[in-house]
């Protein structure tokens, strides 16, 4: 049974592939928009196409408030989230199928208790958020700004899919899946160290090459900085290299190294 099945997906994956493959004047007008996807060896640019169209061919796409989402929209969404998982494969996006795509970010009503027991109520302006099992929203405006945005580490998209990848195992804690105990060890001295320096840095006033942002928690410190590791990858290794090492030893990909750095 098991053959049969890989079987069928092989022969899914070659149909949709030869049937639906994104034509190349509009994947080479995505990359040339993205500096950091146009910066590809053409080999990994080729994979990354294959899994943008398999990501597409999955995921099912709306637009919110009016808002239609082209395949222009689609395709840059798909290049960015693939990118992550190019090495990890298509399947560690499993968990979620929708995507909602608001024309500009969001205010969404947020609540929290604190040590007293009082509630806060306030509103937050989103950009983009994931949630376990999904959909996963994305403020169009940032993602198309995502070419410029990228000179400072700043990319919704890679965020907000690294919070995927943090989600797979049911706990969004800056820690994704890993194969092993040792593996998890590893991966939370080393985080923990960068959080905490990181927090401290903020804390203090000093400029970062990592957003700011990433010293709300340790997930939002994951997801930025996997969004720094895949931008701005030379600054990411300078400033913080072992942090850029654990997140090698992750995606499977040198960017820095790619990028000749």
């Amino acid at each position: 049974m098991f053959g049969w099945w890989k079987s069928w997906q092989r022969t899914r994956r070659a149909r949709v592939l030869s049937n639906r493959s994104i034509p190349e004047p509009l994947w080479q007008l995505t990359l040339s928009r993205y500096r950091f996807l146009a910066g590809l060896e053409a080999s990994a640019a080729a994979e990354l196409r294959d899994m943008a169209t398999l990501f597409l061919a999955e995921k099912e796409f709306s637009g919110a408030g009016g808002l239609t989402v082209n395949d222009e929209m689609a395709v840059a969404i798909a290049a960015q989230a693939c990118l992550p998982v190019l090495r990890l494969g298509l399947h560690w996006y499993d968990a979620f199928k929708g995507i909602v795509v608001h024309a500009d970010a969001v205010m969404a009503q947020r609540e929290v208790i604190d040590e007293f027991g009082v509630v806060h109520e306030f509103e937050e302006e989103l950009s983009g958020e994931a949630m376990g099992g999904g959909p996963l929203m994305l403020s169009w405006a940032d993602v198309q700004d995502s070419g410029e945005s990228a000179d400072w580490g700043y990319n919704v998209v890679i965020h907000e899919f690294a919070h995927v990848l943090d989600m797979r195992d049911g706990v969004a804690d800056g820690v994704p899946p890993l194969p092993d105990r040792r593996a998890r060890e590893h991966w939370t001295i080393i985080l923990g160290a960068e959080y905490r320096n990181f927090c401290g840095a903020v804390n203090d006033g000093f400029e970062t090459v990592l957003d700011p942002y990433g010293a709300q928690s340790p997930d939002e410190f994951f997801a930025v900085a996997s969004e720094a590791f895949f931008t701005v990858p030379e600054q990411t290794r300078a400033a913080h290299p072992q942090l850029y090492d654990l997140l090698v030893s992750f995606y499977r990909q040198n960017p820095a190294a790619a990028a000749g750095a």
